[in-house]
């Protein structure tokens, strides 16, 4: 059971930000603690989360159906890999990094007008930034076809096929990156609802292209496979269309400069100059970890043909916890963590972050279990239909496991990166990232020749434990992170219920032939759903036979 005392010390920390947007001062102002502010904020990112999640899951599930695993759904996902890894480096990866704290300091800092023309210039420099990056993408994508997945060489069709993809879907990084400018300004303005259903307008493109486009296509003599590109392409016009109400009515909608004199003052911004030093080391980091998934995708094209798409079905999969719960978090915890550093409250900043590790603990953990020893049937139930063979459902739940030993790693680092990120300290984790890379590599050379294209997702959920313990140990050394009492406590309640969960979603998986009821749509779905429901129902119910006050914990 929690102990009054983390309790008292949690609702200590009241966030002033929030007491100041509902004008309230003095004793009243204690009602609403640091604790509820942050998980009403993560529920309505996680909310909103899921939501994009299971259309994701829709949206996957009609492309296995349609397409299966084969040479051509590998070069489209080989060719959607290449835009979305640049926007992961330049967009929401670096960018984000280094915009949201500084953004976060300027508003706290020099008050609104100042942060207006400071987003006024960032928003011209990613502009042009990203408009001669889609250029050159656009003539070098035979090149980063070859540099992604060599082995799709083996079969021209699939080559050819993802070189056209690729060079129709490259300005998404355009949309990506404005959208991920928007987002950071919304975040730091605490409108987190919008940022968060974004994505819900790219699966739901996808899922009509899918849907409705691929059999015309088909019909008229071409490769049905070219419609998901085009769904990709339309999905991102939606989602910057979605930004610009939301950022003008809170009169934060940028002004791009279109003129050499502009951009040029926009460069000179000592925000800009500062977001710039930033990103140097911030790409790095991120790159690292991109270049960790251009080996892995160019070791799995030399694979068995379907590696690449088992391995990314399995990848949409984690995208439900990690996304949920990491991203939801991270997206939370960012702007807050930058203010309260601006301010110098480092109580309230060591908090937020034990009250994110209690989360992590207490949702991901049970996540993680499920995987490990109920991915069978999640698979079968999700993408075993059509043209998704026994042999793929197989092979996709190998994937799945591998990834699924890394969950708790995957979700921490999104809380704890932030702690130096917030601080504008973005080398340390830069280091760490370099050295899980390495880490990565060797666990492919001894994992690949025995699990193949399971070995490579083996290997970065071993190096998203080792990341997250990193950080962890970087920001207690440091004094940034102080434990709070009851962890110990804590960490038996959540192992108690989240075995017992084990112990029955085991069972259940070996009780029922998953796989054998692959005609029985709707049964399979109602028995995968009223299963999760009761898992759902008995763990929690676990936690509070073993004394852990959920309303008290959330209350944090």
């Amino acid at each position: 059971m929690l102990s009054e005392d983390v309790v008292s010390k949690a609702d200590y920390c009241i966030s002033q930000n929030e007491a100041v947007t509902r004008g309230l001062t003095g004793p009243s102002s204690s009602r609403y603690t640091l604790g509820v502010s942050l998980f009403k904020s993560a529920s309505t990112v996680s909310l909103w989360t899921l939501a994009s999640r299971i259309t994701g899951l829709v949206r996957e599930l009609l492309i296995a159906s349609a397409f299966g695993a084969s040479a051509l759904t590998d070069a489209f996902n080989v060719a959607f890999r290449i835009p979305n890894l640049f926007r992961r480096l330049f967009a929401e990866g670096a960018f984000s990094q280094a915009f949201v704290p500084v953004l976060a300091a300027s508003r706290a800092q020099h008050g609104e007008a100042a942060t207006k023309k400071a987003i006024d210039h960032v928003a011209t420099l990613l502009a042009w930034a990203v408009l001669i990056l889609s250029l050159l993408g656009v003539l070098a994508a035979p090149f980063l076809v070859w540099a992604m997945a060599s082995g799709l060489q083996q079969q021209p069709e699939a080559y050819g096929a993802a070189v056209k993809m690729t060079r129709w879907m490259f300005p998404y990084i355009g949309f990506m990156s404005m959208v991920a400018l928007s987002a950071g300004i919304l975040n730091t303005w605490k409108r987190f609802a919008i940022p968060a259903a974004t994505p819900v307008l790219l699966n739901l493109a996808m899922v009509l292209a899918a849907w409705l486009l691929a059999p015309w296509l088909k019909n008229q003599g071409i490769e049905a496979i070219y419609a998901l590109p085009l769904g990709v392409m339309a999905g991102g016009i939606l989602q910057l269309s979605l930004q610009v109400p939301a950022l003008s009515r809170i009169g934060l909608l940028p002004k791009v400069g279109l003129t050499w004199s502009r951009l040029q003052e926009a460069a000179a911004d000592p925000a800009s100059k500062q977001i710039a030093s930033l990103m140097l080391p911030a790409l790095l980091g991120v790159g690292v970890a991109q270049i960790s998934l251009l080996i892995n995708t160019q070791i799995a094209s030399h694979l068995a043909p379907g590696s690449v798409s088992w391995l990314t079905y399995a990848d949409r999969l984690m995208e439900f916890p990690t996304a949920i719960l990491g991203v939801a978090l991270g997206a939370v915890l960012m702007p807050q963590l930058a203010a309260a550093k601006a301010k110098g409250d480092h109580l309230e900043y060591a908090a937020m972050l034990d009250w994110g590790l209690r989360l992590v603990v207490v949702l991901a953990l049970p996540c993680a279990a499920a995987l490990l020893v109920f991915s069978q049937p999640l698979v079968s139930v999700l993408y075993h239909y059509g043209a998704f063979t026994d042999k793929d459902v197989q092979q996709t739940t190998m994937a799945l496991t591998g990834y699924g030993v890394g969950l708790v790693g995957l979700v921490a680092i999104k809380v704890l990166a932030p702690g130096y990120y917030a601080s504008q300290d973005i080398k340390t984790p830069v280091k760490i990232a370099v050295f899980v890379l390495l880490f990565t590599q060797v666990m492919n050379l001894i994992l690949v020749p025995y699990l193949a294209h399971a070995g490579l997702a083996l290997s970065i959920g071993l190096g998203a434990l080792l990341n997250a313990a990193w950080l962890f140990v970087g920001l207690y050394r440091r004094g940034v992170i102080k434990p709070l009492p009851g962890w110990g406590v804590f960490l038996l309640q959540v192992l108690f219920a989240t075995v017992l969960l084990s112990g029955g979603l085991y069972y259940v998986g070996l009780k029922f032939e998953w796989l054998a009821w692959r005609h029985q749509v709707l049964w399979r779905l109602g028995a995968m759903a009223l299963v999760l429901l009761a898992s759902a129902v008995v763990y929690f119910a676990c936690l509070r036979l073993a004394g852990l006050r959920l309303k008290t914990f959330l209350r944090r």
